[in-house]
């Protein structure tokens, strides 16, 4: 696939976009034959660049990055969404959750950084690797969720977990708990966590 690479110069960034059905070798066969092209719009200033159009495993975008990079000292941003969008919104509202107190929280939390509440969590932002939140009912996450997760912290096998985006190694319902292997699995997108058979399910 020829065109599974195309390369775009904005007022601010470059976008580079990929065919969401190449192929990963060869994305990188192609990208590595354009780099001399994205070379050239590189003058002295340092725009970014935003790389969109497939979902990518963890090593994947690690791959790409280091391809780039190895070229150009640049900083490489992979387009994620940054909020739910209305369907999973309108999903998660549908479903049978226990009604309780909500406690919302403004701001991503930074590694280090850990959130309780005795109730439901909706924090309006990310939680990134290193941090960690738990609530006695359910957590909605308005961005990623790259840290660890525990929702129905005192037994609660009915709480939810929902995030625009799951990209974390645990993620826990009351004492079950899910390991996930970022380096095989995709990324979650517009996800939803729950309990089924016993299991911990994302959607």
């Amino acid at each position: 696939m020829k065109n599974c690479v195309s390369i775009n110069l904005r007022r601010d960034e470059i976008i580079i976009k990929l065919d969401e059905n190449a192929e990963q070798v060869e994305l990188v066969g192609v990208l590595r034959r354009k780099l001399p092209e994205l070379k050239k719009l590189y003058k002295d200033e340092k725009t970014p660049i935003r790389v969109t159009g497939k979902v990518l495993k963890n090593k994947e975008m690690d791959q790409i990055e280091e391809l780039i990079k190895s070229k150009i000292d640049v900083d490489i941003d992979f387009d994620m969404p940054k909020t739910l969008g209305l369907h999973s919104i309108k999903k998660t509202f549908e479903r049978k959750t226990t009604i309780s107190e909500t406690k919302f929280h403004k701001g991503s939390l930074r590694s280090g950084q850990k959130l309780e509440s005795e109730g439901s969590l909706v924090i309006i932002g990310d939680v990134n690797s290193g941090a960690e939140v738990m609530a006695s009912e359910n957590i909605i996450v308005l961005g990623a969720l790259r840290g660890l997760a525990h929702a129905g912290a005192k037994g609660n096998t009915q709480a939810i977990i929902a995030a625009s985006l799951i990209d974390t190694v645990q993620i826990r319902i009351a004492n079950i708990v899910k390991e996930i292997d970022r380096d095989e699995e995709p990324l979650h997108k517009q996800a939803y966590v729950s309990i089924v058979n016993g299991k911990i399910e994302i959607e």
